[in-house]
Formats: C-alpha cells, structure tokens, sequence
C-alpha cells in the first residue's frame, strides 16, 4: 500500500516550499520515501531502503525513551528567526547559513538574534552545507562564533573532506560532518583523514537505521541524528536510530516537523521541552486525505518508487 503526500513548508526550506513523498505500508507498520526531486535513482536507493526497513522488518530496540532535539532556523530574517527559536521550545537551534544570495552579515544577524532567544545558556550550532571555501569558511566560523558567544559547531563548512580536515585545524570550532559522509562514496575519510569532530547521519540518505549504527560504530565519532525534513513517519525513523545509539552526546536536528503545515499522522513528533518522545505515530486516514498530491505527482512518484526500486548496483 502507498500515499503520495504533499505538505506546504512555513518557510522556504532549502530552496523548496512544498515537502513531498511516499507512505508505504508493510507488515512493521508505515515507512517513509522522501529523496528531494533533484536526486537520481542511484542516490534515492538508500532511501527506499530506509523506508522498506520501517514497513517490512521494524527497528532495533530503543535504550532511551525520549530524545534531546534542536529547532532548526532556516536562512529567514532575524525577527523570523527570532520568533521560530522561541516557538522552538528547544535549548540548543541549528541556524542555516551561507544561503546563496545572502551575506556574512545576514548570517551574523541571524545567529545573534537566535542567541537572544535563546539566551546565555542555549547552544547554537551553525550548518553551511558546504558552501564555503577554506578561507571563507574560517572567516565566516570566526564571525559566527563571536557572534553566538561561542559556537557548539560548525557543520559541513566546506564541500570536499580534504577541506574540511584544513579548516578544522584552522578554527578553535568543532566542526561536523554531513555531506562528507552521506553523500561520499567512501564516508570513513572523515575518520581516516580526522576531518571532524562530530559525524551528522541521517537515516534516509544512509539506508535505514541498521545501517546508520554501522556507520556510527565504525566511524568512531559522537553523533548527530538529524533529519531530511520528513513527516513524522519519516522522522520516526530518525527518533528510532537516536534512540538505539549507545551514546548520545549532542542534540539531534529531529524536530523539524515544526517546518511543515500540517501532518500525516493524528500526533505529530514535536519536541516538549526540548525533547522527542521514542513512538512510532499511527498514520490518520483523514490526513493522507488531506495531503493527498496531485494526479499527475502522484504518477511521478509511483514511477520514482518502480525505478529506484528496479536499481541496483552493477
């Protein structure tokens, strides 16, 4: 069984207004297909095999019972930005920067006014999705880190991993990886190049939950769970990695269900006090109707989910 859904953001979100993607249905319960449209079948197969893990065979079993989580701030002006920290009802807020079309000084401004709604003792974090080069980046971390009085991190800086091995001895910031290891093709040269301090995994990008413990394991680093801007079902699956690690040191970028209008389940994964509770909603049949995609989105995404699932590494 699948449902296509289309749900409007609150705010532009990494370049989109209008999150989309498939509910499949198995016999563990509902999964979640969301790659965004950009992505190809190669890049979209962990994806599927995230979602087919939540319909077909379930999750491991949780050590924790709730989840310590971020309000994500996107690229917005400071009153925005101001305004979503303290609707956020988090300590610690994850600020976008370096949106193209934008300056250092709007990040500054942004990242002072999330530190006023925070207050002294939140914690801020910074995410630039690689969109700096080496100098920039240290140039921008500095600014940032001043203007937050004092930075958590710094995530994803810099595109390459080489770079981000550079900046991180370059900055007194710790420094995150994301990009460099969900879309790399070998993710340990974060570890073997010593390029961060934090390792961010998603678990859509990665292939499931299973696989993302693997990864944490192996790579040796505190870690991050952070989401790709999913419904609830698809931020379960997140909740459901955070909450199996043996250890988890930092807040994860899970409560971004806030970013959207509405919901495909009847209770929705939004923090109190600043925390994620470890469920898995049930879907509300009167929701699905109400974010049901259009005819012609839902023959897109009905074919995206034949083909990625017909791809195969040669």
């Amino acid at each position: 069984m699948t449902h296509v859904f289309a749900i409007p953001l609150r705010t532009r979100f990494r370049g989109i207004t209008v999150r989309e993607g498939v509910l499949l249905r198995g016999d563990a319960g509902w999964g979640e297909f969301s790659p965004f449209l950009e992505y190809d079948d190669a890049t979209s197969r962990p994806w599927l095999a995230c979602a087919r893990e939540a319909a077909d065979v379930g999750w491991p079993e949780p050590v924790r019972d709730a989840v310590p989580v971020n309000v994500t701030v996107p690229a917005t002006d400071p009153e925005r930005a101001h305004a979503i920290v303290t609707a956020g009802g988090c300590s610690t807020a994850k600020v976008k920067v370096a949106e193209r079309g934008q300056t250092l000084a709007d990040d500054v401004a942004r990242v002072e006014a999330v530190r006023d709604a925070l207050g002294p003792e939140g914690l801020v974090r910074v995410d630039a999705n690689g969109a700096w080069d080496v100098d920039e980046a240290v140039r921008a971390i500095t600014a940032l880190d001043r203007a937050a009085g004092g930075l958590e991190y710094a995530e994803q800086p810099v595109a390459a991993v080489e770079n981000l091995a550079v900046v991180r001895r370059r900055v007194d910031v710790p420094v995150a990886a994301d990009e460099s290891i969900r879309r790399a093709e070998d993710p340990y040269r974060v570890r073997d190049l010593e390029a961060a301090d934090i390792a961010v995994l998603k678990v859509q990008p990665l292939g499931g939950v299973r696989a993302c413990l693997r990864i944490a394991e192996d790579i040796g680093l505190p870690v991050v769970v952070s989401s790709a801007v999913e419904s609830s079902v698809g931020i379960a699956a997140g909740v459901a990695l955070a909450a199996a690690l043996p250890e988890l040191r930092h807040a994860c970028g899970l409560a971004t269900v806030q970013l959207l209008t509405d919901d495909v389940v009847a209770e929705p994964l939004l923090p109190v006090d600043g925390l994620l509770r470890v469920a898995r909603p049930e879907v509300d049949p009167r929701a699905l109707d109400r974010l049901a995609a259009a005819h012609d989105r839902v023959a897109h995404w009905r074919r995206r989910v034949e083909a990625v699932g017909q791809d195969r590494p040669s």
